[in-house]
Parts: C-alpha cells; sequence; structure tokens
C-alpha cells in the first residue's frame, strides 16, 4: 500500500529538478500524476523516465489559455485532482540597482501569478480534503543579495499558504508551503553559473549548509510526499523548511 494510492496529482514544472524527483515519488506510492513543462522534448523524456501513471500536458502557468488547456485534459482523462503541487518557478541573479521592469514582469508573472491561478484554476476539480502544497524558498525568509525580485516572489507563495488555509477552510482543504534550501539541480547550477563564481559560489553555499551539503531533489520530493499524504492530516498553512538548517541558524 502506498501513501498515495488511487490519488491524483499535479505537478507543474515537472521536467526536472524538484518536479521530477517528487512525480517519480508520487508514482511509487500509488498516485497518477499529471506534470506540466514548457519544452515539449523535456516533457516527452521526463514521462519516459517516470515510466507510468503519468501524463504530460505542455504549458506555460504564467500562460492561462494554457491553465485552461491543461485543467480541461485532467478533467476529460481523470474528472478530479486530488493534490496539486505548485512547484514551476524561475530564478535569476540581478543586483537591487540593475533590476529592469522585464525582469521584474517576468518574474512575477512565473512565480506569484502562475501560481495563483495554477491553484485558482484547480478548484472546481478538488474535492474536499484535498491537499495543496506550494514551493517557496529558504531565499523569502533569508536576506540573501542579488535575489530581491525572487525573494519577493517566494514571500508571496508563503502568503498564499496562510490565506488560502482560511480562504478554504470550509472545504478543509490543505494548503502548506515547501521550503527548500540550496538543493543540487540544473537549475541551481544554471543560475550560479550565470553570476560568474561557478564552483567557487557552489562551495560557499555548501559552507553555509550547517548539514554540509547541498539538498538532493529526492529529499525535497520525501517531504512533499509528507505534505501530499494523510501523515500530514492535522497540518495546514505551514511552511516546511527542507534546507539542511541553512534557514535556521
Amino acid at each position: 500500500m502506498g501513501k498515495l494510492d488511487g490519488k491524483i496529482a499535479l505537478i507543474t514544472g515537472g521536467t526536472s529538478g524538484i518536479g521530477l524527483a517528487t512525480a517519480k515519488r508520487f508514482v511509487l506510492e500509488g498516485a497518477f500524476v499529471f506534470i506540466t513543462g514548457r519544452t515539449q522534448s523535456k516533457l516527452a523524456y521526463a514521462v519516459e523516465q517516470i515510466g507510468s501513471s503519468v501524463e504530460g500536458v505542455r504549458g506555460d502557468v504564467s500562460n492561462l489559455n494554457d491553465l485552461d488547456n491543461l485543467y480541461a485534459a485532467i478533467s476529460k482523462t481523470k474528472g478530479k485532482l486530488d493534490i496539486v503541487f505548485a512547484n514551476a518557478a524561475a530564478a535569476q541573479y540581478a543586483t537591487f540597482g540593475s533590476v529592469t521592469e522585464a525582469h521584474f514582469d517576468d518574474t512575477f508573472s512565473g512565480n506569484v501569478k502562475g501560481l495563483f491561478f495554477t491553484v485558482q484554476k484547480a478548484l472546481p476539480l478538488l474535492p474536499d480534503d484535498a491537499s495543496v502544497i506550494l514551493n517557496t524558498s529558504v531565499v523569502g525568509s533569508k536576506g540573501l543579495p542579488n535575489n530581491s525580485v525572487y525573494a519577493a516572489t517566494k514571500a508571496a507563495v508563503r502568503s498564499f499558504a496562510r490565506t488560502w488555509t482560511t480562504d478554504l477552510k470550509s472545504r478543509r482543504i490543505r494548503v502548506n508551503a515547501i521550503s527548500p534550501g540550496p538543493t543540487d539541480t540544473e537549475g541551481l547550477r544554471e543560475l550560479v553559473n550565470s553570476s560568474g563564481a561557478g564552483s567557487e559560489r557552489l562551495k560557499s553555499i555548501r559552507a553555509a549548509i550547517p548539514l554540509g551539503r547541498l539538498g538532493d531533489p529526492d529529499d525535497i520530493a520525501k517531504a512533499v510526499i509528507f505534505l501530499a499524504s494523510d501523515d500530514s492530516s492535522f497540518i495546514s498553512g505551514i511552511e516546511l523548511f527542507v534546507d539542511g538548517g541553512f534557514a535556521q541558524v
């Protein structure tokens, strides 16, 4: 018996990193999973890696038409959703003085607007007692340099977990935030390489983590399983840090 037997789940941004690791875990625990991604070739490869009990739907969460197409596909195939893991997001370093309007708008469009409407548009498919997990980040709590816009988007996501917990209390839909620390993903490596520091930047990040290593995507996936399953049936509105102690000391 898996912890998610018979459940129908959606993971946005499920083609790599934390999203892909979580999709694999969900399937192992008995769920059928829909994953999204913006690039068809990456989406097809992710579906192949997951192997079974999965359907990929191409789309960009910041595009509301794409979200409508996503939920039409889910409704046609399964007719409901038990779990939403709103994971899709993007990060880019920018010093405070160099932030452009385009950078600001693009980051908020994907990370905040896209996540907001991902969950709002899922509501008709969610039964009472469903579980919604929002992927935020330790940067929403830490004052890290060159992260002001990205950190603000993640602080907004953390706020959604609180307000939606009260908005949806009549339906007993649990809304929680997962807050990963630095995690060894393709996205993190691309981000640190964009700073020009590369391996030295990664070394300094590791040194700041009390457990002495980067997170593995599977570390985060296991915590998402907890929030998606009945193991957390009396938990709502929290931010669960999975960060090796990075934001705690």
